[in-house]
């Protein structure tokens, strides 16, 4: 990989919603200047498999460079390796746990915990409703480290017309966080005549 191309660490845990990992990474893929570097939990992979009916291989292929969970000796463990940032996407309440408590032990949370200690962006892609206490208390906590909290919730206002819409729609808005821009419809205002009740 050049050596101008920016790193994005991807995360991916056993909550719903892997389409939002495998559509952030076709979308870096697509992008062509940032280095995507994917770190898939088990439960991840189980729900990779059973959500989009993919193999192991076939969702890492989506990656430049694939690390192991339980490999907390990797590159991404380190915060000598640079990158843009960390996104988990999906996270679930148990790596959000983790990352609000300092739990490194695994690579996804050690990269988060390296992530937030070296003042890098972190967006955790929380997937659970309704919440608890503890995971409100969680979500304040990644907050107050300098964590983004960014549930996936669908932008109805611009009327999509698949689910592809709207995952697209919220990976793009992930990837601004980080600023990497592709292309995805805004919301432009309501006209005039529109704006009244």
């Amino acid at each position: 990989m050049s050596r101008d191309r920016r790193r994005l660490v991807v995360g991916v845990t056993g909550a719903t919603g892997a389409i939002y990992a495998q559509r952030l990474l076709q979308v870096l893929r697509e992008a062509g200047d940032v280095e995507s570097h994917l770190v898939i939990s088990p439960p991840g992979m189980l729900t990779i498999k059973h959500e989009l009916g993919l193999s192991r291989q076939s969702f890492q292929e989506l990656a430049d460079e694939v690390h192991s969970f339980r490999d907390v000796g990797a590159s991404l463990a380190s915060g000598s390796f640079a990158t843009a940032g960390m996104v988990i996407a999906p996270c679930s309440v148990r790596t959000l746990a983790a990352v609000a408590n300092g739990l490194s032990d695994n690579l996804i949370t050690r990269a988060a915990d390296v992530t937030l200690k070296e003042r890098r962006r972190l967006v955790l892609m929380l997937r659970e409703t309704p919440f608890n206490l503890a995971h409100l208390r969680n979500m304040t906590a990644v907050t107050e480290m300098g964590g983004v909290v960014f549930p996936p919730l669908p932008a109805f206002y611009l009327q999509p017309q698949s689910i592809l819409e709207m995952v697209d729609h919220t990976v793009a808005r992930v990837l601004e966080m980080f600023d990497i821009a592709v292309p995805s419809p805004r919301w432009q205002g309501l006209a005039p005549d529109q704006a009244r009740p």
